[in-house]
C-alpha cells in the first residue's frame, strides 16, 4: 500500500477549510497506509501556553477521530513522542541552505514586523521535511499554500540522494481539486483563505463552535451586491465560498446548488447552509465528547506512537549509516 503522511498543528480550533481536508483523509485510509500526526513541536515556533498546548493536542487527536478517522485503519500519534523526528530534523538541518529557507513564503509573513524571530521559526520547513522522509511517504495532502515546503522536502531527499544513494522515498503532492474543498475562504473576506490565526471569530466555523455562533457566522458572511446565486470566483467570490461549503456538506454538486437557489436571494441560502452545516458539526461534536469522556484517545494515541516509533527508527538507522554515524 501506498503511504500517506500528513500532520496538524494543534493551535487554534480546527475550521471548516480544516476539516474538509480531513474529511478526504477518511476516504484515502481503506486503501493506503495512512499516518496522520499531531504536530506539537512545530507549534512552539511561536509562544504557547504550554496547559492549553496540552489539551489542544489532546482534543485535535479525538477530533481526528470524530470525523470518522479508525485507528485500526490509520497511525495516530502525536510528533513530540517519537524522538527520531527532532533527530532526523538536525541531520537535515546540515543538508538545507540558507538561501531555500529565507525563501520560504510563511516564513516571511510569520515574521513580519517581528521584533524577535526565532530560529526555530525559520528552520521548521526543514522539521517538516523530517516528519515526511522519516515515513518512506509516497504522497502528503497539501494546500497550494504549503506546496512550497513540500518542494523543499523533494529538494532535500533527492540532494541527499544524490550524495549517498537511494535513501528517501522523494513524496509526491496531493492537492485537492476546487470542488473537493482545497480552498475554503474566510466569510468576511473571501479574497483570503479561512484562517484558524484570523482574530475575528466571525471569520470562520470551528468544529467546537456553538449552533449559535455558527449561525451568526454564516448569516454575516460576506456576499455581494447582486442578488443571485452563482458559482463565480472572481466576480462573486463570497457566494462562491458559501456555495463550496454547501456542496462539501450536503453531498449535492454546486450546479445542482445553482439550479436550486435560481430566482432565490442570498437569506435562503445562508438559512440552508446554516442547518446543513449545524447538523453535520453537531454530529461531530457529539463524538468528540464521547472519545474525550472515555479516555480511548490515549490508548489509541500510546498504540500510533509504538508504530510511529517501529517505522521511524528503521528509516532513521539508513540515514545514520549512509552518513558515518555509528548505529550499535
Amino acid at each position: 500500500m501506498k503511504r500517506v503522511f500528513s500532520g496538524v498543528q494543534p493551535t487554534g480550533q480546527i475550521h471548516l477549510g480544516n476539516y474538509i481536508t480531513m474529511k478526504n483523509f477518511v476516504k484515502q485510509q481503506d486503501d493506503k497506509d495512512c499516518l496522520y500526526c499531531v504536530v506539537d513541536m512545530h507549534s512552539i515556533t511561536l509562544p504557547q501556553d504550554p496547559e492549553k498546548l496540552k489539551k489542544s493536542t489532546i482534543e485535535l487527536a479525538a477530533l481526528y477521530m470524530a470525523i470518522g478517522l479508525d485507528p485500526k485503519k490509520v497511525t495516530l500519534f502525536i510528533q513530540s513522542q517519537v524522538p527520531a523526528h527532532a533527530e532526523l530534523a538536525w541531520i537535515l538541518n546540515c543538508f538545507s541552505y540558507m538561501g531555500e529557507l529565507s525563501r520560504m513564503t510563511q516564513f516571511k509573513d510569520k515574521s513580519a514586523g517581528k521584533d524577535i524571530v526565532t530560529t526555530g521559526l525559520f528552520t521548521y520547513p526543514v522539521l517538516m521535511a523530517a516528519d515526511i522522509l522519516l515515513y518512506d511517504t509516497n504522497f502528503v495532502p497539501v494546500g497550494n499554500d504549503q506546496k512550497q515546503h513540500l518542494e523543499l522536502a523533494r529538494d532535500i531527499a533527492q540532494r541527499f540522494n544524490n550524495r549517498f544513494g537511494d535513501t528517501f522515498v522523494v513524496p509526491e503532492p496531493m492537492i485537492a481539486k476546487v470542488e473537493e474543498g482545497a480552498r475554503i475562504m474566510a466569510l468576511d473576506d473571501p479574497t483570503l483563505k479561512m484562517s484558524k490565526s484570523n482574530p475575528n471569530e466571525h471569520s470562520k466555523i470551528t468544529l467546537l463552535d456553538s449552533p449559535a455562533l455558527i449561525k451568526k457566522s454564516i448569516m454575516r458572511a460576506t456576499t455581494d451586491s447582486d442578488s443571485f446565486i452563482k458559482y463565480d470566483l472572481v466576480n462573486k467570490p463570497g457566494v462562491s465560498n458559501l456555495l463550496t461549503i454547501y456542496s462539501q456538506f450536503s453531498g449535492l454538486s454546486i450546479a445542482d446548488l445553482e439550479i436550486k437557489y435560481e430566482g432565490q436571494g442570498y437569506g435562503n441560502l445562508k438559512k440552508d447552509l446554516v442547518l446543513v452545516v449545524n447538523d453535520e458539526i453537531l454530529k461531530v461534536q457529539n463524538e468528540f465528547n464521547r472519545i474525550i469522556e472515555s479516555g480511548e484517545v490515549y490508548e489509541v494515541l500510546k498504540q500510533g506512537r509504538e508504530r510511529a516509533q517501529e517505522i521511524s527508527s528503521s528509516v532513521l538507522d539508513r540515514v545514520k549509516n549512509k552518513i558515518g554515524f555509528i548505529t550499535y
